[in-house]
């Protein structure tokens, strides 16, 4: 009998827990078994082991051969456990050895003639065993995972044959280079956000108030206003990510599957997904229980274009998140929490045709058809977009006029970049309360949103006018807030709750 055991790890989640591949050879009638709670991909990798290692000069061994992967009660899924089963029949058959001291964990899918090929995403498998000290074997594909991730070191392979020459003969390992913890500064583009867009002057002035504070903003206007093109430069407003945060989302993106696109480490995302799209594309969920939507979107902008369209659940759905920042998926099989932090923007048409009130296109909607239109878009989850601004349709004079300025914004001076007034904001809130305008708690507001008793009773009349619910007046007290830190004021003015008040406007 004989025996050795490889270490690897899972995903769960945002999670890496390691896993433990097991490997017995004993006497018998020739078998593979191969248990642990493992998906029927885990359990194919008998065939790719078995002609892998023929195919590399190895002896499959004759006789009874077990592998457990344990935990037995974590399931796995994928092909990264093809490599540590291979190595761990090796070792426990003696036909290879590993001859260095550091704790090892190995990944990879076995080509049938040995070839490693990526395992799929290893950024948090890279960044656990970083923590936990642990050396890396994995496909050359996958070492741009263990970049990003910064992962201590890492050992990049092409082959089964490498791998088992490796252990015999260890070398040096990769070390995560600083360039990994990538150029943030160098992502930032120095170019004004509203570059080309001319007109909009007030609805700039909304986005950049949105963008300061994290508000959430809806845009109405007819077709061809340019509210997508507004809408898809707010992430050039946001400050570039920092560390945490980068890994954060690139963990994200790697729990979805998704290759790590290494060019854009540090940018924020920006999702924008069609109308069409069901709950579980947009909120997340799935047999597997992958993250949505709203989660790749996680500290960046989601943009829902043509709003109304949209299925009803899918929107009612965004309540919870747009309140805590996360989403709770729950399923028969278990249930994970993921973070869902992003900044919603979202267009739509005043009506079905969309050109109520246009200037060039006269509407041929019935009343009736307007309310059944705009009753799409539940109360409830209107009162949770703090930022609400229709986009009129500019006249072709103005589109024309080379004098226009494209990237004037208001309470900008000229010259003066908007992202730069946005970072500037962002900090004072953080410094202050330790999160965005927007994640304001109720009990903060008292003291970080104090006001006089004129501005009480603007804020009184416009409560009765406009109808306000108790989370509409602490949302406009939230943007007053992000107006006056644009301002660098220390206190809530007037003019202040006026201009959250203004931005706060109905579709009536």
């Amino acid at each position: 009998m004989a025996f050795a055991t490889v270490l690897s790890r899972a995903q769960y989640g945002l999670q890496a827990p390691l896993v433990q591949v097991e490997v017995h050879l004993a006497a018998g009638l020739p078998c593979f078994n191969l248990v642990g709670l493992p998906a029927p991909v885990v359990r194919e990798s008998r065939e790719r082991v078995r002609a892998a290692l023929g195919n590399s000069g190895f002896e499959f061994p004759a006789g009874r051969i077990t592998v457990n992967l344990a935990p037995v009660d974590l399931a796995k899924d994928g092909g990264r456990y093809d490599l540590p089963i291979a190595l761990g029949v090796l070792l426990a058959s003696g036909q290879a050895r590993y001859r260095g001291e550091r704790v090892l964990e190995c990944y990879g899918e076995l080509g049938l003639s040995g070839e490693l090929k990526s395992a799929g995403s290893l950024f948090l498998a890279a960044i656990q065993a970083s923590q936990d000290g642990h050396l890396m074997l994995l496909p050359q594909a996958n070492a741009a995972d263990a970049k990003a991730a910064r992962a201590g070191e890492w050992v990049a392979l092409q082959s089964l044959r490498e791998a088992c020459d490796w252990l015999a003969s260890p070398t040096s390992a990769n070390q995560a280079s600083a360039c990994c913890g990538l150029v943030i500064e160098s992502l930032v583009q120095h170019i004004a956000p509203f570059t080309g867009i001319i007109g909009h002057i007030g609805i700039k002035r909304a986005l950049v108030v949105a963008a300061a504070g994290g508000h959430s903003a809806l845009l109405v206007g007819p077709p061809g206003c340019g509210k997508s093109l507004l809408a898809s430069r707010v992430p050039a407003l946001l400050p570039p990510l920092d560390a945490a945060e980068a890994q954060e989302v690139a963990g994200l993106q790697s729990l979805a599957g998704g290759p790590l696109d290494v060019s854009r480490w540090g940018r924020r995302p920006f999702r924008a997904p069609h109308h069409t799209a069901s709950a579980s594309a947009v909120i997340g969920g799935g047999p597997r229980l992958l993250p949505g939507e709203i989660s790749l979107a996680h500290r960046g902008v989601l943009f829902l274009d043509e709003l109304p369209e949209f299925d009803r659940r899918v929107l009612e759905s965004l309540r919870e998140p747009l309140e805590n920042g996360s989403i709770t998926l729950a399923r028969v099989n278990g249930h994970q929490e993921l973070p869902a932090d992003f900044q919603l923007v979202a267009a739509m048409n005043p009506c079905p045709c969309g050109f109520l009130d246009d200037s060039l296109e006269r509407c041929r909607c019935t009343p009736p058809l307007i309310d059944r239109y705009r009753a799409r878009i539940s109360g409830p989850l209107l009162d949770r977009i703090d930022i609400r601004m229709t986009v009129a349709r500019l006249g072709a004079d103005e589109l024309l006029s080379v004098q226009a300025s494209a990237a004037a914004v208001p309470g900008v001076a000229s010259g003066d970049d908007p992202r730069a007034q946005v970072c500037a904001a962002r900090r004072r809130q953080l410094q202050r309360a330790g999160c965005l305008n927007a994640r304001l708690s109720p009990a903060r507001l008292g003291t970080d949103c104090a006001i006089d008793t004129a501005t009480r009773a603007l804020l009184q009349r416009s409560q009765q006018s406009l109808k306000l619910t108790g989370r509409g007046v602490h949302r406009v007290l939230r943007v007053a807030r992000t107006v006056a830190d644009l301002e660098a004021s220390e206190n809530l003015t007037e003019a202040h709750v006026a201009e959250a008040i203004a931005l706060r406007r109905s579709l009536d």
